[in-house]
């Protein structure tokens, strides 16, 4: 194995090209979507400028990812992905045009943003559990998780790229432009997704339904690696999520200035950037549950940090360490999921992990926003950092088999 693969492991791009023109779409509708994310947060703010509204924002995103991802985690195990992935795919960037236009036309209004907000989220939510599952498709098994570590290396690099870029876009040219930047993006992902294979169901499927969305839920109750790392995630996401603080904090230390609000996310970016370029040795080291729990625990402090901290630069710093810790939960949990669910349940299994990991957090800066509302940010960062970190400590003193848990290398795995 070599030092660059130890790094990185670009084999699957190397491989597969079905798996790198995804990766690229990938790449591009995740920057689309954090220069809208920024837009949106913005504009939320000058219509209201109150924490407890960019904090509706969670809310608005939560609740269609909570209806509409079982869903789509029951269509994915019976329909063909790749023709589930660009039907949702389409509606997203319609819904990235309506928001372009209500920004253009001044008819802007609160309930208008976060209602196509809905639409956008909910037709991601469709479509998430079956894009989960590609790469277990596309890639042989001892390629699964440097293609999960890859796929969350263009998500960091959106990250990194995007609120920068929002940023810049937002100070000269304003809202219009940067909606328009997320539906051109949406609009060249697609072309990956129809150059994909067909993607059919192996075997015969279950039929989809509320009954094959409740066996997948069984399914992660009897392991316990699974709801071990499922409900590590949740105590980091739903305890210790800032986003939706990031406007106030951002003008009572920063004078409001939007470039340093998109910093504060190309902060996070930066650590999951510098985590994602060791990806090739995170997905060998040995015992991925105790890297999960560690890197949850490290989140939460580091976020406490971050509410704590007055300087830019230590502010800066505390989200870096807390994104770098994102990322080697992420990794590590994307290729446990991936590589221990069988086929015909991976996308109800997915769809749980889609709904842990992206309502999560926005149910998390609903939580966040109310607790500063009612008290002050700093406080609403510290309580939730240290929280996450007592429940992460609880959940791996009490699930000995998720503690344990052994991910199989590269090698062992048969590649």
């Amino acid at each position: 194995m070599s030092l660059a693969n130890r790094l990185i492991d670009l084999r699957p791009l190397r491989s597969s090209r079905a798996f790198r023109e995804l990766w690229l779409g990938s790449l591009l509708s995740g920057l689309g979507q954090q220069v809208a994310s920024v837009a949106v947060l913005l504009q939320v703010w000058q219509l209201t400028h109150d924490p407890v509204w960019t904090g509706a924002i969670g809310l608005a995103t939560a609740v269609p990812l909570l209806v509409f991802t079982f869903v789509g985690g029951s269509l994915a195990d019976a329909l063909d992905r790749r023709r589930l992935v660009l039907l949702t795919s389409v509606g997203q960037f319609l819904a990235a045009l309506g928001l372009a236009v209500q920004a253009f036309s001044d008819t802007a209004s609160l309930a208008l943003v976060l209602g196509l907000v809905s639409v956008q989220a909910a037709c991601g939510a469709l479509g998430a559990p079956a894009r989960r599952t590609m790469p277990t498709r596309l890639l042989v098994t001892g390629q699964v998780a440097a293609g999960v570590a890859l796929q969350n290396i263009a998500f960091q690099a959106s990250m990194l790229l995007g609120p920068a870029l929002a940023g810049l876009i937002l100070a000269e040219w304003g809202l219009t432009a940067a909606y328009l930047g997320q539906a051109v993006a949406c609009g060249a992902a697609l072309i990956s997704i129809v150059r994909l294979p067909d993607l059919p169901p192996l075997g015969r499927p279950d039929r989809p339904g509320l009954r094959a969305t409740i066996d997948g839920w069984r399914l992660v109750a009897r392991r316990p690696e699974l709801w071990g790392c499922f409900a590590t995630d949740l105590a980091a996401t739903l305890l210790a999520m800032p986003v939706a603080l990031f406007p106030l904090v951002n003008e009572i230390r920063f004078d409001g200035d939007p470039r340093t609000l998109g910093l504060f996310l190309t902060a996070v970016a930066v650590g999951g950037i510098g985590a994602g370029l060791i990806s090739g040795t995170v997905i060998r080291l040995r015992r991925s549950g105790v890297v999960q729990l560690v890197a949850a625990g490290t989140w939460g402090i580091a976020l406490a940090v971050f509410g704590l901290a007055g300087p830019f630069w230590l502010a800066f710093v505390a989200l870096v360490v807390a994104g770098a810790a994102d990322t080697v939960s992420v990794v590590t949990r994307g290729a446990m999921v991936q590589l221990t669910t069988p086929d015909s349940h991976r996308g109800r299994v997915s769809a749980v992990e889609h709904v842990i990991g992206a309502a999560g957090p926005e149910v998390g800066n609903f939580r966040a926003g109310l607790v500063a509302g009612g008290t002050s940010a700093p406080f609403a960062l510290v309580t939730g950092g240290l929280a996450c970190v007592v429940v992460v400590a609880i959940v791996g003193m009490t699930n000995r088999p998720y503690r344990r848990f052994c991910l199989p290398t590269p090698e062992e795995s048969g590649h």
